[in-house]
């Protein structure tokens, strides 16, 4: 390992990432140096890593490195490791541009979830193809304190509830996971979405993501609640032939999402590059073995 070794900080509607830049794979991120990293007190902080590696050179990615230069080995703020970030995709691909790899346009990320198609148009912003939702059958109720309301259960890879209501104060301080039923609907818990309208084709949000509490921005959680606020309001783009496009205010920005009628759902919003630097290796290794 190096003395120092290059980082970027960066964010998408402030879900914030560290980002090391390491083409060849050559730098070691076990859990620990993650977490050091993500701290937000003792290292640079943010919500999760963003490992930039050439497909080639990752074992999990080199069966994709014909389709995509580039593999995001995404890691989780405290060190886990994770398939995909919305969020995380726009910011990955805005270092690439930054770096001279890529220009506008389209390009392909890989990811433990497969490839990802990306565009960087012209005036920032960046679209990610995010697949498609799954609704599963079956009523759903979510609950904060005496009030509760119906949810739609909408899967993007990752399970989310979605409940319409009145003021999204109803939604409390989401510092523990809002109450759900019925407990078979989502063994391994679940991203709960409270929302409001705020005109037509626009809605708000506010989101406790499982094992985080509240957050900033959660980009499958918009797709999500796009997904649901069009069946509650009598649009199936894979029905109609019609692509459906929703504005959802997040508390960290405003992303855009729209259905297509083959049923994929694309994300755009911004993704900004706010620093870089240097990691003091030491610092890193020492942290790795507190």
């Amino acid at each position: 390992m190096s003395t120092r070794i290059p980082f970027l900080k960066g964010h998408g509607t402030e879900n914030d990432f560290v980002i090391v830049p390491d083409p060849e794979n050559a730098v070691d991120l076990p859990p620990a140096a993650v977490a050091a990293l993500c701290d937000r007190r003792a290292g640079i902080g943010g919500d999760g890593l963003l490992h930039v590696v050439r497909s080639a050179a990752h074992p999990e990615a080199k069966g994709m490195a014909a389709e995509a230069e580039w593999f995001m080995d995404y890691r989780n703020g405290d060190g886990s490791i994770a398939e995909m970030c919305g969020n995380g995709v726009r910011v990955f691909a805005r270092y690439l541009q930054r770096a001279g790899h890529v220009s506008e346009g389209d390009l392909a990320v890989a990811t433990r979830g497969g490839v990802k198609t990306v565009h960087i148009a012209k005036d920032g912003d960046v679209t990610v193809g995010m697949g498609k939702a799954v609704l599963p059958e079956g009523d759903v109720t979510v609950g904060v304190g005496e009030r509760s309301w119906p949810a739609r259960n909408v899967n993007m890879g990752n399970p989310h509830a979605v409940a319409f209501v009145d003021d999204l104060s109803h939604a409390g301080d989401l510092l523990s996971p809002p109450p759900f039923s019925p407990a078979a609907a989502y063994p391994d818990g679940v991203n709960v979405e409270f929302v409001v309208d705020r005109g037509p084709g626009h809605v708000a949000l506010r989101v406790h993501e499982r094992g985080a509490g509240e957050t900033r921005s959660c980009g499958t959680g918009a797709c999500a609640v796009a997904v649901a606020t069009a069946r509650r309001d009598g649009a199936d783009p894979t029905a109609t032939g019609t692509p459906a496009t929703y504005t959802v205010d997040v508390p960290g920005g405003t992303l855009v999402i729209t259905e297509r009628p083959d049923g994929e759902i694309e994300m755009t919003g911004p993704a900004v590059i706010v620093a870089e630097g240097e990691i003091d290796a030491d610092w890193l290794d020492t942290a790795t073995r507190a």
